[in-house]
């Protein structure tokens, strides 16, 4: 790295951005830049279908290499960290040891499609969409726990001597950074356990009692922003306050300055999230999205309307990985723009079931209407237009929802950088879609957070000035978007069920 990356001052702000492909750590100045950056990447384990698993240690390990690696290049430590998270993967691990009891299952995880069946048979599901504002899907945290603890006949006592934390990937770095004595989980991650009340965020011990989840195990609930515990000194080599924690989604909004309701933005990842700022009372959905938290300020909670898409860039690894048909991720731009559409050729890829509006644990990928013609080309334009289509089916969800038209879309991730996947996405919708200067919003948003917190803005205007745009891309007006959307809604309908 070029000297020019060194900050001879105490004058930034480090974001630690564990998501579920590697962990990235930027570092952040007082203008919302980001000067440096360090990268690990991390493996996901399949053994069998529908299970995704990681190992804890290895989580830790890629932020702390990651973190150091930054650090080194540095003539200070930073003024505060900020952290943001995967979402919804389950940890448990020994409260004396820091020793992991299990591997964590990642929120992509479909393993306990059976639990939930049994509880929406119960008649759980309305208690838990009222209390949490989620549904009843394998994706949170709570049925991860309770196969857990039906899996392993020795948790249950143990954890009622108090030896056992729980915790979503924040509490797990949070809990090492600190040399265990901090177990907490933020407000944000906290909504996506289904095991708290949303309004106001707390646990509830009737989800607690549905599920078999003792109440021992389970961390502090503090706010996203206006908390702050200290690192261990033998880790980092200094005393850094931890000062900023977000779920990957919500950091996105907040760096997004996505701060006025019914503004909305997508983050293209291994999946796909769309977010709308719904104000300070929880949003209630009739179209199968999830009411949850965007953030909590001290004791000011703001709510947003979400939608997940679990395939988003992952279909790009699938085209690179398991078919060969690209070289890298950046490829699949100059691949699919070699041909003109996708030949007719629909992929739908619900490798792991089928997320928002469908919410189908059953559904399988499938790839429609090839010919003779089909090309390599096809399908990874195929594949592209999978990612965007899904993202359509969110968006008409949310706005039927909101019962008004959204003005425009922000995105970022790693995909936004694909310059035919926007102009796909602002084609399909129908509406502008603005990508800002700075497209790692996810851990910028934790870093702004952490700066709340210790004072480097007043207030979220003085955030609101930071946030630029880079480019906007206009719909096609001349687009049957009717069709299209037509057509890709009978291959998905195709692909539901299928696993069953």
């Amino acid at each position: 790295m070029k000297a020019a990356m060194r900050n001879p001052a105490q004058d930034y702000l480090l974001a630690i951005d564990q998501g579920t492909s590697g962990t990235t750590v930027l570092a952040v100045d007082r203008g919302g830049k980001v000067f440096d950056r360090a990268y690990r990447p991390l493996e996901s384990k399949f053994p069998r279908d529908g299970w995704v698993e990681q190992d804890a240690d290895e989580i830790f390990d890629s932020a702390l290499a990651a973190t150091r690696e930054l650090l080194d290049r540095q003539e200070a430590p930073p003024a505060g960290i900020g952290i943001t998270n995967q979402r919804e993967t389950t940890l448990l691990w020994d409260r004396a040891s820091a020793r992991p009891l299990a591997p964590a299952i990642v929120w992509q995880d479909r393993r306990t499609a059976a639990i939930c069946r049994e509880l929406k048979e119960q008649g759980a599901e309305a208690m838990v969409q009222e209390r949490t504002g989620l549904l009843l899907d394998p994706y949170f945290s709570g049925t991860k726990l309770a196969w857990m603890f039906g899996s392993d006949p020795d948790l249950a006592p143990t954890a009622r001597a108090g030896r056992i934390c729980f915790g979503t990937v924040d509490s797990w770095l949070i809990f090492k950074l600190t040399g265990g004595r901090e177990h907490v989980i933020d407000a944000t991650n906290a909504a996506r356990t289904m095991l708290a009340r949303i309004d106001p965020p707390a646990w509830d011990d009737d989800l607690l009692d549905l599920l078999g989840v003792p109440r021992s195990i389970l961390p502090r609930i503090v706010p996203s922003a206006g908390w702050s515990a200290s690192t261990d000194p033998a880790l980092l080599g200094a005393t850094v306050p931890l000062a900023g924690i977000a779920g990957d989604q919500h950091a996105a909004l907040f760096g997004q300055a996505c701060f006025a309701p019914g503004q909305v933005k997508t983050t293209y990842g291994t999946g796909c999230f769309v977010l709308l700022n719904a104000g300070s009372r929880p949003p209630r959905s009739e179209n199968k999205l999830l009411s949850t938290l965007a953030w909590q300020i001290g004791e000011e909670t703001t709510y947003a309307l979400e939608g997940s898409v679990f395939m988003g860039g992952a279909t790009v690894q699938w085209l690179r990985d398991n078919l060969g048909l690209i070289r890298d991720a950046a490829e699949s731009e100059p691949v699919a723009a070699s041909v003109p559409d996708s030949g007719g050729a629909v992929l739908v890829p619900a490798f792991t079931g089928l997320g928002a509006p469908d919410w189908d644990p059953n559904a399988r990928a499938a790839i429609l209407g090839m010919t003779r013609d089909t090309r390599a080309a096809h399908i990874v334009r195929a594949g592209l237009e999978s990612i965007a289509l899904q993202v359509c089916d969110v968006l008409s969800a949310m706005s039927a929802d909101t019962g008004s038209p959204i003005a425009e879309m922000r995105v970022d991730g790693g995909a936004a950088v694909n310059d035919l996947l926007m102009q796909m996405q602002a084609d399909y919708s129908g509406m502008p879609v603005v990508r800002p200067a700075v497209t790692e919003t996810t851990g910028l948003g934790a870093a702004l957070l952490a700066g709340l917190t210790l004072g480097w803005w007043p207030d979220l205007a003085a955030i609101s000035r930071i946030w630029e745009r880079e480019r906007e891309f206009a719909p096609d007006p001349g687009l049957d978007r009717a069709a299209l959307l037509a057509t890709w809604r009978r291959a998905v309908e195709r692909s539901m069920g299928w696993a069953r």
